[in-house]
């Protein structure tokens, strides 16, 4: 199956980037946030449903209603902080809303779980230890930490501690066990997944996806977005073979390079034409390099998440000085160490802040951490770790916390990437003034992105009068836009919004043109 990029998969979180202050865009948050507080606390009544009459609705039926946007379904609905609707439109109509869904996942996460939740990861021996040695195998537990990756979380990458490296977490590990006198393991590393359910991947995503990251595999262990990134560049000459190298390197990818060097002139079309064989690591790649095209990066899922956690493991171990007999393994069935796992285990990791999980589910739509939060949720809130278990902790907050109607959403994954997301754009709006009113509104507020900042608005109402006055979530699937959020005006007041464009026929950097006038002209209302 081929890897795609059509689907807004946003970026991974970023690895460079311009300085920026952390801190300010968290403070400018709340200080925005306190302004919209005035309407009540969460569970507050909705805003009066009478919508101002007037020019709005004209400058916006002169952006909607005309050829070739009138083709398109539209919903938006945007309120003020003093309760008036300022406009709708279908705002009590299903729409697909693509990654728009990942605002429920993460509110859900930061209003149900602890202020200061991290997930765990433990290490325990299946077998005794004596003199540096164990005598059987060494179970890695994961429990759904999405950041044993390499990736920024937060604004200000050059801040200490916001990026991680591809080994920042298993080397933490490795030093820990070093440190506890472990010099060999005579067993296998094997990775253990079955904290979560064994279903992997979601039976309502497009088989098109599933080689690309943004489907990668969720399991109770994962690293580096269990995904790997092939780094492309042109041959030395045409018809030469592309140079094509791949991160992280394990000694897991059988690959095969079957592409060719294209003229200057021509496209590139290697980058919808990597393959992976089901249920193996053996990848080819076909098609073509333009010999004018700079490197660039195409990342593609692998199989066996709890496998590639123990083998990076197994190498971070070894480069310290543990030597491992029986190579790494993997597992997703929670009886076989079961016994292990009920001694205290040789060492745990505690993961980032709550909040730097949600960051790149926001700021970088990052799918692959929003599925990990589901199970997160449906584990720790639901009973299991499952997709089933998650969304119904999802549901329920929806219901009998921002009291939003059950017929108003339907939910089936936590990324957007399953077309059987629904949500209307009123239900996006009371969400949106739900988390602006909550006590953990900092991190939610903190990562969502903002024009001319890292992210997926990074290069959208850049040198409008809003350039530096929206927080808002993207989205965008096969003929699917949406954009909700947060624009503060001038005068201190806050414009909650959300804007829906399903059916979409026009291509999609036009429409995303489009929907970001229909905002400009939101924010100018008085």
């Amino acid at each position: 199956m081929p890897v795609v990029v059509h689907r807004e998969r946003g970026q991974v979180p970023p690895r460079v980037g311009p300085r920026a202050t952390l801190r300010a865009l968290v403070a400018a948050s709340l200080v925005a946030s306190s302004a919209l507080a005035a309407q009540g606390r969460p569970g507050a009544a909705a805003p009066r449903s009478r919508p101002l009459q007037g020019s709005l609705e004209r400058r916006l039926a002169q952006l909607i209603d005309v050829p070739p946007f009138d083709r398109a379904t539209w919903g938006i609905y945007a309120v003020d902080d003093r309760g008036r609707v300022l406009y709708q439109r279908n705002a009590d109509r299903l729409f697909v809303p693509a990654s728009n869904t990942k605002l429920v996942v993460t509110a859900a996460a930061l209003a149900l779980l602890p202020a200061d939740y991290r997930v765990r990861t433990s290490l325990y021996a299946n077998g005794g230890v004596a003199a540096g040695v164990l005598q059987g195998d060494l179970v890695f537990y994961g429990r759904g930490d999405p950041t044993f990756y390499a990736g920024c979380y937060g604004v200000d990458t050059l801040a200490p501690g916001v990026c991680d490296s591809t080994f920042t977490a298993l080397d933490a590990i490795a030093d820990t066990l070093r440190r506890k006198g472990l010099r060999r393991i005579t067993g296998k590393l094997v990775g253990d997944g079955s904290y979560f359910e064994p279903t992997l991947i979601h039976p309502a995503w497009n088989a098109f996806d599933l080689n690309a990251w943004y489907a990668a595999p969720v399991s109770g262990l994962g690293f580096h977005g269990n995904s790997v990134d092939f780094t492309i560049a042109p041959g030395d000459a045409v018809d030469r073979p592309p140079l094509i190298t791949w991160s992280p390197d394990l000694g897991l990818i059988g690959f095969e390079n079957r592409a060719r060097t294209g003229p200057p002139d021509s496209n590139s079309t290697i980058e919808d034409n990597f393959y992976r064989r089901p249920g193996t690591w053996d990848i080819w790649a076909e098609g073509s390099v333009s010999l004018a095209r700079a490197p660039w990066t195409v990342s593609v899922a692998l199989p066996d998440p709890n496998l590639y956690a123990a083998r990076a493991l197994a190498y971070a171990l070894q480069r310290k000085g543990v030597a491992i007999g029986g190579g790494a393994a993997s597992t997703t069935d929670s009886l076989v160490y079961r016994a292990a796992r009920a001694q205290p285990p040789l060492a745990e990791y505690r993961g980032r802040p709550l909040g730097d999980i949600v960051f790149p589910i926001l700021s970088s739509s990052q799918n692959w951490f929003a599925e990990m939060l589901v199970k997160i949720l449906g584990r720790e809130l639901g009973g299991a770790g499952s997709w089933e278990a998650g969304l119904d902790v999802e549901r329920r907050f929806l219901v009998d916390s921002v009291r939003i109607d059950s017929t108003a959403f339907a939910l089936e994954d936590g990324s957007g990437l399953a077309a059987g997301n629904l949500v209307t754009p009123r239900a996006f709006v009371q969400l949106l003034g739900y988390m602006r009113r909550h006590p953990q509104r900092g991190p939610f507020l903190a990562a969502l992105p903002r024009p001319g900042q890292p992210g997926t608005l990074l290069k959208r109402l850049v040198g409008t009068p809003f350039e530096s006055r929206v927080l808002a979530k993207t989205g965008s699937i096969d003929r699917v836009n949406s954009l909700s959020g947060y624009i503060e005006q001038p005068n201190g007041r806050t414009i909650t919004f959300s804007v829906q464009a399903n059916a979409r026929a026009v291509p999609y950097s036009q429409m995303l043109a489009q929907i970001d006038s229909v905002i400009v002209e939101i924010g100018k209302t008085k």
